[in-house]
């Protein structure tokens, strides 16, 4: 009975993959219950059907099916958060920034077990999202004005921990003590420079990864507050705004430079969401609820909304 299971699992989900955006619509749950008091923060979901989520309470890893809805703790955490979450899906790997921790770990994403872990920053740090290129893996740091850079080898070879470096910023951005700066990080349609939100101010910028220069995007007037996780897809960028309880779709011009807001989205059932990923015909967002109280019985999950 079991074999049957997994095979029908299997196959519901090669035929959402395959059919039309409908059928995914039907089959997928449009919610995925995470476990009680597990405070989450952010959600990566890769080439398959499967979203992982993060603990910033005590780093847990927590993997779900995007088919039925179930999931297991996929790996203990060390104690200390677990905030933004990439995969890697050509290596099945899991790359995990540790907020206060300020760590990051690398993940096996089958077993959960802990291929490599780099020490970013002493005290005082809050490593905060992370975005994956061809040659390194870049992280956020929304207490310092900085960015971290884990090298990646030809074949995608994890650095040494003398390897990892730190890129300061510099330029237009202006960082403000004891508020949160640096957060969600893409690349630009060129893939030549980052992207990067700032919370505090609501504005974007377009930053040169080998010299750490920032230049504004020019948003037309628009602002993002609140801006948290990032999500690009082709020129389409998509910025959470967690306490808004919104998403913004802006269009982005080749480099980056400049972007024009397309569109503002919300949900009933958007709770402080933190960031999003997408698979199929959906976007899915976690539910981060900065707002409630947590206590160990406190609930949290995550919620599917229809692309756009």
């Amino acid at each position: 009975m079991a074999r049957i299971s997994g095979l029908l699992v299997a196959l519901l989900a090669a035929f959402a993959l395959l059919a039309p955006p409908a059928s995914a619509r039907t089959f997928f749950p449009t919610e995925l219950r995470l476990p009680d008091g597990f405070q989450p923060e952010g959600i990566a979901i890769g080439a398959w059907p499967t979203a992982y989520f993060g603990s910033r309470a005590d780093g847990r890893i927590y993997r779900a099916s995007l088919v039925t809805g179930r999931g297991r703790v996929l790996s203990q955490g060390p104690g200390t958060p677990s905030l933004g979450i990439k995969v890697d899906s050509a290596r099945g790997r899991l790359f995990v920034a540790g907020g206060t921790g300020g760590d990051a770990r690398v993940l096996d994403a089958r077993t959960g077990e802990v291929l490599a872990s780099y020490r970013l920053a002493a005290e005082g740090a809050f490593v905060n999202d992370l975005v994956i290129t061809r040659e390194a893996v870049w992280f956020t740091d929304s207490f310092r004005p900085v960015l971290y850079k884990l090298p990646l080898g030809r074949h995608g070879e994890l650095p040494a921990q003398r390897e990892v470096g730190t890129v300061p910023l510099s330029g237009d951005i202006e960082h403000v003590p004891g508020e949160i700066n640096g957060n969600g990080i893409v690349t630009s349609p060129d893939r030549k420079a980052l992207l990067i939100g700032q919370s505090v101010t609501g504005r974007l910028f377009r930053v040169d990864p080998a010299t750490g220069v920032a230049r504004a995007v020019d948003l037309g007037g628009e602002s993002l507050p609140h801006n948290d996780g990032q999500l690009r897809s082709g020129r389409d960028l998509y910025v959470v705004q967690n306490r808004a309880n919104t998403v913004t779709r802006l269009e982005l011009n080749r480099d980056g430079t400049a972007a024009t807001v397309v569109r503002r989205a919300t949900d009933p059932r958007f709770d402080v969401p933190a960031t999003m990923a997408a698979f199929g015909p959906r976007f899915y967002l976690v539910n981060a609820r900065f707002g409630t109280p947590p206590t160990p019985q406190t609930p949290y999950r995550a919620v599917a909304v229809d692309r756009f």
